[in-house]
């Protein structure tokens, strides 16, 4: 039997590639693997801003297709569609849709932010997660802030 996966919605982000850039520092941090998934343009975007969003900082990224040695040495690696067997346990989908093959990992954080259509789409990924039995939880970036 395979492994229940944990789903964590991290809602009311008013800049959604943000947060995840302060995400991915905290993780890279803490020696965590994340695969983060999205489309092509998402990625470019958030391969931009992680170079950029913090003069202090430096959060080791990569692209999936960079060579072998790149990727044993990054703990984020960006990708538009999921490996077969990805070496990361956590993955951070910024796609509008639940990515296939998510099953293989242990921890899926998911981004929401207050856009209206956004949150439509959120909504079907989180049916679609409990369809699937997921262990679902969400931290509301609001409340959070306003505490």
């Amino acid at each position: 039997m395979m492994p229940v996966t944990n789903v964590e919605f991290h809602t009311h982000t008013p800049d959604r590639l943000l947060y995840a850039c302060r995400l991915l520092r905290k993780a890279a941090a803490s020696a965590a693997q994340i695969l983060v998934t999205a489309d092509v343009d998402t990625l470019d975007q958030l391969d931009r801003q992680l170079w950029a969003f913090s003069s202090t900082d430096f959060v080791p990224h990569c692209f999936q297709d960079a060579p072998s040695q790149v990727l044993d040495n990054s703990p984020i690696v960006l990708t538009p569609s999921l490996p077969a067997n990805a070496a990361q346990t956590i993955l951070l989908n910024l796609g509008s849709e639940v990515p296939a093959g998510f099953e293989q990992f242990a921890r899926v954080i998911e981004i929401v932010s207050e856009d209206a259509n956004d949150k439509r789409q959120a909504r079907g990924r989180w049916k679609h997660y409990a369809g699937s039995g997921c262990h679902l939880s969400s931290h509301d970036f609001q409340a959070k802030a306003a505490s």
